[in-house]
């Protein structure tokens, strides 16, 4: 993607199932969890590069000493800095005290057997150090401490604040994270009232006793379905109670995804699966998937539980994952963005009139490249079959040459576009950044036979698409292809998110801009008013009640027709290739990625009532010229 886009966070949970002992005897090192932790969170850096952030439990612990422990920093380079942070507790420490597993666990920070970390990416604007995970809520309790983090955007935040109002609480702030830790904080404390007056109070239990049972017995479930009833987002949250308690739950329409790995040693929980498999040296197979709606929940004696939280809904993961977000070294990832590029060969072919000979591929950026590998592949299997029919239809006569001749024919790729990337960092520090735009990207000169060859670049995604007008084509112009074909290996873009991808206003999507041009071009401006009217009619409506009406926007035209305005739109004046854009088909998106339906943002079917009433808010906005996002 040509255009960065704050996007899905990412978290992992450890919990160590033996004493430090047992790791470092076997791995020569206590600090196997911290090792690990590190490694999990370095893996997943493409999720969240705004901040991050740790918390370590000790599952023992005497009173009067620390048990939670936590470290947050913001910044690109908030990783290194949290666990810098970390290992300069132990620098002062003599040698025999530090590689003793038995004085580490009760005098070292950090030293414990229940991690949860987190990377940060920003969707709400929101930023500072007090907006990084994990969020911390603290009491004398043990089994009342709750640190929480997660991968998550709601949609209803106004509806959940409102329910801790109403249950007397006064939340200090508006932010989803506050919101659903203090919504789970609620239902810790009163599944701990109830086993305490259960032991405490009925059956006179006291002191440290009493504690235990309260911790034994603890309904995780409980409080998470309780918590959860209202919830209306994606979401992958992990939590830690202070008693050595330990929790990730995913939503129950899938869209957020959530992975795991347990033997007798370690349960690990991540945002992606090969984070995992690199971490721990895995196959594919060993790990799974939570299921939608399933929390795995990891008690304080090591029992690993799975328990549906609440039942899967219409479940939609998320597609934007596994076209650009996630890793594209996890092993159905790469294969479905290979399919993604192999399924453009119909559109490609007609775009530049089936002339392969004088077409030139290549991809922009680097994480098109995969989908680029699939394009090819099936260009040269359309090559191959050329071939063999030519051959073929020549037959035995066939001669040395006309046979060498037909042998030569190939599909051309070259690497025509490079980005430069100390110029990206210098132009994001800079206050000319507009200026300075159109260098972000470079070209390699003598790549393509000049007003001959056609020009084919592959990307992941078409957003705004001001980064094609602003610098790419006037870029690729400099080569004197004949004709410049962008091809987007996703369907057009036409939607806002409010799953977690920072993009949220209608004006943000050149698809859109260029549906509502066409309707002014043709005079059909009154849909425009049409579905305002409606939008703003059912502005007050329950969310449940609210109807997707943006969609009557793009009725009138078929995809084409939207895509050959999107490339007269974002042509920059004094180009002399011609423009086309190509983009994928929802319906071979869904061929690509069978498991991975979630397409609210192409098809604008929204899985939860949440989304509905987003997209209702953003429409509104955009014709009452409101410049702020749809959600909070």
């Amino acid at each position: 993607m040509t255009e960065a886009l704050k996007h899905e966070c990412g978290i992992v949970m450890i919990r160590l199932l033996k004493p430090l002992d047992y790791y470092q005897k076997k791995y020569g090192t206590w600090q196997y969890g911290l090792n690990k932790l590190y490694l999990l969170m370095e893996k997943q850096h493409n999720r969240g590069q705004e901040g991050a952030g740790l918390a370590v439990i000790k599952l023992e612990s005497p009173a009067g000493s620390e048990f939670v422990f936590r470290e947050r920093a913001t910044g690109s380079g908030a990783i290194s800095e949290i666990f810098s942070n970390v290992y300069k507790n132990y620098e002062k420490i003599p040698a025999e005290k530090f590689n003793d597993p038995e004085y580490a666990g009760k005098y070292l920070p950090f030293a414990g057997e229940l991690f949860l970390g987190h990377l940060r990416y920003s969707t709400t604007g929101k930023s500072g150090i007090s907006y990084v995970h994990p969020f911390l809520r603290r009491s004398n309790w043990r089994s009342r401490n709750l640190a929480l983090a997660g991968n998550f955007n709601m949609t209803n935040v106004d509806e959940l604040f409102d329910e801790l109002v109403a249950q007397g609480q006064h939340p200090r702030d508006y932010a989803d994270t506050f919101v659903l830790l203090e919504s789970l904080g609620h239902y810790l404390d009163r599944e701990v009232q109830f086993q305490f007056d259960k032991y405490g109070k009925e059956r006179k239990v006291k002191g440290e006793e009493l504690n235990a049972l309260i911790e034994e017995n603890l309904d995780i479930h409980f409080m998470l379905n309780k918590a959860s009833e209202n919830w209306d987002g994606g979401f992958t949250i992990g939590g830690l109670i202070g008693c050595g308690d330990g929790f990730v739950y995913r939503d129950p329409w899938g869209i957020r995804p959530a992975f795991y790995y347990h033997d007798d040693e370690i349960v690990v929980v991540a945002s992606e699966r090969p984070v995992i498999q690199t971490a721990l040296n895995l196959d594919v197979e060993q790990i799974k998937e939570l299921n939608p709606g399933q929390a795995i929940i990891v008690k304080k004696e090591g029992q690993v539980l799975f328990s549906q939280i609440q039942e899967p809904r219409t479940v939609s993961p998320c597609s934007f994952e596994r076209i650009y977000f996630s890793r594209g070294s996890d092993a159905d990832i790469y294969k479905e963005r290979k399919d993604l590029g192999k399924l453009l060969l119909p559109q490609i072919l007609k775009s530049i009139d089936y002339d392969v000979q004088h077409t030139v591929f290549s991809f922009i950026p680097n994480t098109a490249e995969v989908a680029f590998f699939g394009m090819t592949e099936s260009f040269n299997k359309y090559m191959n079959d050329i071939k063999l029919s030519k051959i073929t239809e020549i037959g035995k006569s066939i001669s040395e040459e006309e046979l060498k001749k037909i042998l030569s024919m190939r599909v051309r790729t070259e690497k025509v576009v490079i980005k430069d990337i100390k110029l990206r960092t210098f132009i994001a520090q800079d206050g000319h950044r507009d200026d300075l735009a159109a260098h972000v990207y470079d070209v390699t000169y003598d790549s393509i036979t000049p007003n001959v060859d056609n020009l084919v670049v592959i990307d992941d995604s078409i957003v705004r698409g001001t980064t094609l007008k602003q610098s790419i084509i006037n870029m690729l112009d400099r080569v004197h292809p004949k004709k410049i074909v962008i091809v987007s290996s996703s369907p057009q873009i036409r939607y806002p998110d409010c799953y977690g991808i920072d993009m949220s206003r209608m004006s943000e999507f050149a698809a859109f801009r260029a549906a509502i041009e066409l309707l002014n071009e043709r005079g059909q401006e009154a849909i425009i008013d049409e579905v305002y009217r409606k939008s703003v009619a059912q502005k007050d409506k329950p969310k449940e009640e609210i109807v997707n009406y943006v969609k009557e926007i793009y009725a009138p035209f078929t995809d084409e027709e939207i895509s050959a305005k999107m490339a007269e739109m974002l042509t920059p004046k004094g180009t002399k290739a011609e423009i086309e854009l190509v983009f994928q088909s929802i319906e071979n998106l869904h061929k690509a990625t069978p498991d991975h339906k979630g397409d609210w943002y192409f098809s604008g079917n929204y899985p939860t009532p949440g989304g509905n009433r987003m997209v209702n808010t953003a429409f509104i906005n955009y014709i009452e010229g409101v410049d702020k996002r749809s959600y909070k």
